[in-house]
């Protein structure tokens, strides 16, 4: 059952507690793989660990399964990507010891949009209270709602002071005029429904929704590059998704219906061989850069069919890679466009990140480089522990991105009476939902 508000407006997070321990599970729902991880939240003091992090993070349970049921992250099957669902949060569910009934999941499709609205209130010379602040920040969010896209994240980037600009927190302090910038990332309102119900079909319920590039960009970005500028891009399997961090925050997302699986499917056709060989062959042998001698290797591509009659074909391993960096160099210049569309591209400097599966293609780093003009790192997820060898590296970032965020989810400002648990996902389940219907109702 889908509990959809009217309202365009996501719900918050219940805050951390900062005395206990809290258990989190999160579902990263991608195109290529479905990952449910259960982890132990344990307030620490902010010294011990990384800056903006108020609690430590330990993975109790991990399970992953092949996705199937999406193309680009828009759900084309839902009995599919259900029955993914469930097999992954059992796996999680098993290892850990617990069972799981709410989670927080990422969003990747629904044209991600981000907007920056301002808005201004009179303070009349006196001292800046919650409510004035709250006024400010409604009075911008209230400009992104539209009936049919959903609010996924609402950030304060900027406050400004009778005229004073690059005010962190004017909390306390005095003046006439307060105003706000706020960043809003929006999504079409019907791929999060069909998201939201083809979990709420495995009888489990969405907590929280939060944008696949605010995740993977939490998990992957130390503090210096997201205070001081700098773009995470994550390479995932059926999309692509960039978001910019500056002062700690995130202030511009957006995504691209290019992955890694679009290279395979390319070399599939390019080498009439079925999709999971073109898979190892370009894990294998394919490269985003060229290298000597290879239209002098040779290697075997398996036929389509299955008749024994069919014999391999032999190729330059020069022709894997020509086909692997045409969409390779197509990814990275649309990605370097959509940097530089966005307005953000000084902020972002000589600073990006990779990371995501498709990441670790050979010789991809090199090939940002040239093509982004701009120094890049691959991005692995940070400040966890209890993560097995195998989920220690890009692909996992989002996962333990979604594990990351309710530490930041206070940071987000949402409009008047849309805060709290009572939800357009669910969040809190029955409890929430009997407060919201005793609100309505007396």
């Amino acid at each position: 059952m889908s509990f959809f508000r009217p309202s365009s407006m996501l719900p918050r997070l219940k805050p951390l507690s900062s005395k206990r321990s809290s258990i989190v599970t999160v579902l990263d729902i991608g195109s290529s793989k479905v990952v449910c991880m259960i982890g132990r939240l344990t307030p620490v003091e902010g010294a011990d660990i990384l800056a903006g992090r108020s609690h430590k993070i330990e993975i109790l349970g991990i399970g992953h399964q092949k996705s199937r049921g999406l193309k680009a992250g828009v759900i084309s099957d839902m009995d599919a990507v259900e029955s993914s669902v469930r097999l992954a949060v059992d796996a999680a569910e098993r290892m850990a010891g617990v069972t799981v009934e709410s989670l927080i999941i990422n969003v990747t499709a629904g044209r991600l949009r981000s907007e920056t609205h301002s808005a201004s209130v009179n303070l009349g010379g006196h001292e800046i209270a919650a409510g004035d602040l709250s006024k400010a920040v409604n009075a911008a969010t209230r400009q992104s709602h539209q009936p049919e896209r959903a609010i996924l994240h609402s950030l304060p980037s900027s406050y400004t002071l009778d005229g004073e600009r690059g005010i962190r927190d004017p909390g306390g302090m005095y003046g006439d005029v307060l105003g706000v910038d706020m960043h809003v990332l929006t999504a079409d309102r019907a791929p999060l429904k069909n998201l939201e119900l083809s979990v709420n079909r495995a009888h489990l319920t969405v907590e929280a929704m939060v944008a696949t590039p605010y995740a993977s960009g939490l998990a992957a970005l130390v503090t210096d590059e997201a205070e001081m500028g700098c773009a995470a891009i994550d390479l995932g399997g059926g999309t692509t998704t960039i978001s910019v961090f500056y002062e700690g925050r995130l202030v511009h997302a957006d995504a691209i219906a290019l992955g890694g699986q679009h290279v395979t499917m390319d070399l599939a056709r390019g080498l009439s061989t079925r999709l999971e060989d073109a898979e190892r062959i370009k894990v294998v042998h394919g490269s985003a850069l060229p290298q000597a001698g290879e239209d002098r290797d040779v290697i075997s591509v398996p036929p389509i069919g299955d008749d024994d009659r069919d014999q391999p074909t032999h190729v330059p391993r020069g022709l894997v890679s020509r086909i692997v960096r045409a969409r390779v160099e197509e990814t990275l210049e649309m990605l370097r466009d959509r940097i530089q569309q966005s307005g953000y591209s000084t902020i972002v400097g000589k600073r990006i990140v990779l990371t995501g599966g498709a990441s670790q293609m050979t010789g991809l780093t090199e090939s940002a480089r040239r093509i982004l003009a701009r120094n890049v790192r691959i991005g692995r997820p940070l400040g966890v522990s209890g993560l097995p060898a195998a989920a220690k590296g890009p692909t996992f970032s989002t996962a333990v991105g979604l594990m990351i965020y309710p530490q930041v989810a206070h940071l987000e400002s949402h409009g008047a009476g849309e805060g709290g648990m009572a939800a357009i996902a669910g969040a809190g389940g029955r409890l929430s939902r009997m407060g919201q219907w005793l609100k309505e109702s007396f």
